[in-house]
């Protein structure tokens, strides 16, 4: 049986939505500080600069990249954390061991922006996107199995929830095997489906493919 201190810990939702919310931002920030702006002394044409910019073009794709992963998996916790009653200890640290997965995304991301044409930075950054996914999915299926839900909470959105965290997972697996071939079209893909779950397209089959 858990001790008094475990029965209390963690249980406060407003407290890790808070605490998420600061790792996120600051998660964000940090994956913006890579586009630097081009050395003056090594600038000193308009041709010059063009081409410093053009330069830094892995790092604007993987900024854009990993701040869309941010945004919708920002979402899709506190869609989550919205649909529960109360947390408990054990609840909460799957949420720390989410928001470390968050944390790291900025390294993932550097990574990728220097050596986007490696497999390698690629397959970690893939790995950064699943344990996200794993840890998402890890605290919906405790929530449920621990009773933490809103009594009133339909049964279809309990599965929506869990079928929309594989479907991406899954999606997002396709798209780094795609490396095989060309790491600029395993990045695209997975570009293109964080853009679809941004967006949210209304058409029929997309519609089905990531609800």
């Amino acid at each position: 049986m858990p001790s008094i201190y475990h029965r209390f810990a963690g249980r406060s939702l407003e407290r890790i939505a808070a605490l998420s919310d600061g790792v996120f931002a600051i998660a964000m920030t940090l994956i913006v500080l890579e586009l630097k702006v081009p050395p003056h002394p090594d600038v000193q044409s308009e041709i010059a600069l063009v081409e410093e910019l053009i330069r830094l073009s892995p790092h604007f794709a993987t900024y854009a990249m990993s701040f869309l992963t941010l945004a919708i998996f920002w979402s899709g916790q506190q869609a989550q954390l919205n649909s529960l009653a109360q947390s408990d200890r054990k609840f909460s640290m799957i949420q720390i061991a989410f928001l470390a997965a968050v944390a790291i995304l900025p390294f993932s991301t550097s990574l990728l922006g220097e050596f986007i044409t490696f497999r390698t930075a690629l397959i970690i950054y893939w790995l950064n996107l699943a344990m996200l996914g794993l840890a998402l999915f890890m605290a919906w299926k405790y929530a449920i199995r621990a009773k933490l839900v809103k009594e009133d909470l339909p049964v279809e959105m309990a599965d929506a929830v869990e079928q929309r965290v594989l479907r991406a997972q899954t999606l997002y697996l396709m798209g780094a095997m795609l490396c095989v071939a060309s790491t600029y079209l395993s990045i695209a893909f997975i570009f293109a489906v964080q853009l679809v779950y941004a967006i949210a397209p209304r058409s029929t089959f997309i519609s089905k493919l990531t609800r």
